[in-house]
């Protein structure tokens, strides 16, 4: 048999698990809760009224839910005895109640308010990741996720982050809340906003150093074969070789075969800011991303600066004849072909944008498709 006690400390043990939090704070289903008091032994009705007294009193003392009791008889009591062997409790409320602990009711106090005033979308991650709210103002969980509700891939549109006036929110919103606002809106867009960051998702003016990896493709332009730059530092120093490949992911580094004169820029995704730079309008420059709607919405952004790159492997018919590792894309880009985007891709962005997978990722092109792709820019370059 079990005191309120005993109970009261697992159910405030509870209280830690995310599992636990969300099914009975989310799920009007989880209730009424109940737990079993269990039954004491018959030898503890004979050996010790006293401690059967203090059992059954202890309970009868419970205000909070329902204490169900039944008759139970016993060989040494001449008549059945009343006891507890339930405890209901009807709401979350009466969970929080029962444990009775401060930091529990200020916690439940909180997710309450998180519940009545953000999108119902964001319920579980904030009940679930304590750690994403706790020690910062409410009011300010609760802007947040008002504003991850209307934020949209791009639209900061080049201004940083602290520009953007949305919500009310100040100069220092995302710099107190940038980790909060990226798990709100990874729970929108499938994890995408963790995977590629919050400026490049948004569009943002890259104020903190984003890493670049470069490539010499030559063999012979650079220390190193492979090295990381901070794009605020390649734009102003520049990279040496007559030819630039920009390439939108570093996980298809391996495909890449040895190009003379050139240099290879891998990971850009959506910082493309650098691409302004004066050295690079000198280059023979390509760029390589995924066959997907956001791979050419990078296509069309590079064009902005770099209206004489040429795109690779980036055509309906590359798509076509690879489109059995094409996967759904989770996250499309906005619809309305960019500005920058020929006849040809803009009708290949609007089939990306129809099509239940719609996304063929770089790294699962073949090496020799690679390789032909970028023999042939260096053989039309060299021509030109």
């Amino acid at each position: 048999m079990k005191s309120p006690a005993e109970l009261i400390e697992k159910l405030s043990r509870q209280w830690e698990y995310a599992d636990h939090r969300e099914k009975r704070l989310l799920e009007m289903d989880a209730w009424p809760l109940e737990l079993s008091i269990g039954r004491p032994p018959p030898r503890l009705v004979a050996a010790d009224l006293d401690a059967l007294r203090n059992h059954v009193s202890r309970w009868r003392d419970v205000g909070i839910g329902m204490v169900e009791w039944e008759e139970i008889a016993y060989r040494s009591v001449a008549e059945p005895v009343p006891m507890p062997v339930r405890w209901k409790l009807e709401q979350p409320v009466d969970w929080i109640k029962a444990c009775a602990g401060r930091v529990m009711r200020d916690e439940f106090n909180t997710l309450m308010r998180f519940v009545q005033e953000a999108d119902p979308m964001f319920h579980p991650l904030l009940v679930r990741r304590r750690s994403l709210w706790r020690g910062k103002p409410v009011e300010e969980v609760v802007q947040a996720a008002r504003i991850a509700a209307e934020l949209a891939p791009g639209c900061a549109d080049g201004l940083p982050l602290r520009a953007l006036s949305i919500g009310g929110i100040d100069t220092k919103f995302f710099e107190r809340h940038g980790g909060l606002v990226t798990a709100l809106l990874d729970v929108r867009f499938d994890g995408e906003v963790g995977r590629l960051g919050l400026e490049a998702f948004l569009g943002a003016f890259s104020e903190g150093d984003h890493w670049l990896l470069v490539m010499d493709l030559d063999g012979g332009l650079l220390p190193f074969g492979k090295m990381r730059v901070r794009s605020s530092e390649l734009k102003a120093a520049g990279l040496p070789g007559e030819r630039v490949l920009i390439v939108e992911n570093e996980s298809c580094q391996h495909l890449l075969p040895p190009v003379p004169g050139a240099v290879a820029i891998l990971g850009a995704g959506f910082d493309l800011s650098w691409t302004d730079s004066e050295w690079l309008a000198a280059k023979k420059a390509a760029y390589w991303g995924d066959l997907d709607t956001w791979g050419l919405r990078f296509l069309a952004t590079a064009r902005k600066t770099m209206p004489h790159l040429t795109p690779l492997m980036m055509t309906s018919e590359v798509f076509d004849a690879h489109s059995e590792a094409a996967v759904t894309e989770p996250v499309s880009a906005e619809r309305g072909i960019p500005a920058g985007l020929d006849d040809a891709e803009g009708a290949l962005y609007e089939r990306m944008h129809r099509a239940s997978q719609g996304r063929l990722e770089q790294e699962f092109l073949p090496a020799s498709l690679v390789k032909d792709a970028v023999d042939r820019w260096v053989a039309s370059e060299t021509h030109s």
